[in-house]
Order: structure tokens, then C-alpha cells, then sequence
């Protein structure tokens, strides 16, 4: 593998970080708050099933009420 200089590297990294199409403020609120939603969502889904399986268990060993 050929050794690359420092400066010549950084001046690459530069280049490329110029090429990169970052996100507007717009685009990077809507894409974290649909992310939160999905986090909610994906919270409420596994509790509601830890609670059927939990009820589940308490039925097949006799532990509820």
C-alpha cells in the first residue's frame, strides 16, 4: 500500500467533504422527530407484548391472581 503524506491526505479529506450533500436544518428536524416517534412506537409495541408474555407465564405457572 502507498504511503500517503499528511497534507496530501487532509487535502483529499477536504476534497471530499465538499462533494457531501449535507442535510438542511428542515430536513435534519423532520428526520430526528420521525425517529422519536419510531423509538415511542417501538416502546409501546414491546411493552405491550413483555405484558402478554409476562400474563402468559403468571397463567401457565399459577402465579397471578
Amino acid at each position: 500500500m502507498a504511503k500517503t503524506s499528511p497534507v496530501k491526505f487532509f487535502t483529499e479529506v477536504r476534497q471530499e467533504v465538499s462533494r457531501v450533500t449535507w442535510p438542511t436544518r428542515k430536513e435534519t428536524f423532520t428526520t430526528t422527530a420521525m425517529v422519536f416517534v419510531m423509538v415511542f412506537i417501538a416502546a409501546g409495541f414491546f411493552f405491550l407484548v413483555d405484558q402478554v408474555c409476562s400474563a402468559g407465564v403468571r397463567v401457565i405457572f399459577g402465579l397471578g391472581s
